[in-house]
């Protein structure tokens, strides 16, 4: 087994998968407390779909230093720390997974990363902003790295709350994908005329945005989006990226890519 901290070398993380909805949250994950959800769990938990993977050809080396320097993620599989790791994946920036017992988020929560010279970040947007500071942000145009970062709040901002509807007390209990919504209505509006979000080309924009939505098919079995063709499949060109794979599960990505086939 690997330790809890570990390097990875190829910045990309083919993890075990998970099956619990969590949201920088406390260590402890969200129950989701309603029949059909503790169904979806049982379905799950006896699925191939859902089996552990590992990529054997990423090479990982243990380290047991708190001293090491560089990016740390403190996160899991369970949680929104992968989106981090796909957006780390897809920009070349290497980072190390840290000790979840280590973790510094102030309210005990996940994901959070640090960096050198003190850096504490925490909230995944701001993480995923973070990585794309340390990425190809220098390489983008002034309009463009705009672009990218409103659509980054805007996934935690506006499109999380639409897939996830919570209780008060932050259980998910159900998605509002169900139903229309007039803000999926405009961003299938959007992708009826370019593939991507930004300029019509992938960008950290993108697994912001991608990732809430796949977690949607992953965690509510059987919905059905087809009211929203062009969102299907950009959400189908988003899953079948490497970095997705390496990211979330390879398991996960070909459950997701059969579901929307499906859709």
């Amino acid at each position: 087994a690997l330790s809890n901290k570990f390097q990875v070398s190829a910045v990309c993380i083919d993890h075990q998968s998970s099956i619990s909805i969590v949201s920088d949250e406390p260590t402890q994950q969200y129950e989701m407390n309603f029949i059909n959800i503790l169904a979806l769990l049982t379905s799950l938990s006896a699925s191939a779909a859902f089996a552990p993977s590992r990529n054997t050809n990423l090479p990982y080396s243990q380290t047991s230093s708190s001293l090491d320097m560089g990016i740390t993620l403190y996160g899991s599989q369970g949680s929104r720390s992968p989106l981090v790791n796909w957006g780390a994946c897809e920009t070349g920036v290497p980072l190390t997974m840290g000790d979840l017992s280590k973790n510094p988020h102030p309210f005990g929560q996940i994901p959070s990363l640090t960096d050198d010279d003190g850096v504490l970040v925490f909230e995944s947007g701001a993480i995923l902003q973070y990585v794309y500071s340390k990425g190809a942000a220098e390489k983008d145009s002034s309009s463009r790295r705009a672009a990218i970062t409103s659509w980054i709040q805007w996934a935690n901002a506006s499109l999380d709350p639409i897939c996830f509807l919570e209780t008060p007390e932050g259980k998910v209990y159900d998605t509002g994908l169900k139903n229309p919504n007039k803000r999926i209505d405009k961003l299938d509006a959007i992708l009826s005329k370019q593939e991507y979000l930004v300029e019509g080309e992938f960008s950290l924009a993108d697994v912001a945005v991608a990732s809430y939505l796949l977690y949607v098919p992953q965690f509510f079995k059987g919905i059905d989006l087809s009211r929203w063709p062009n969102v299907v499949q950009y959400m189908k060109r988003c899953a079948e990226r490497p970095a997705y794979g390496e990211a979330f599960g390879t398991n996960v990505q070909q459950y997701l890519m059969q579901s929307l086939d499906e859709m």
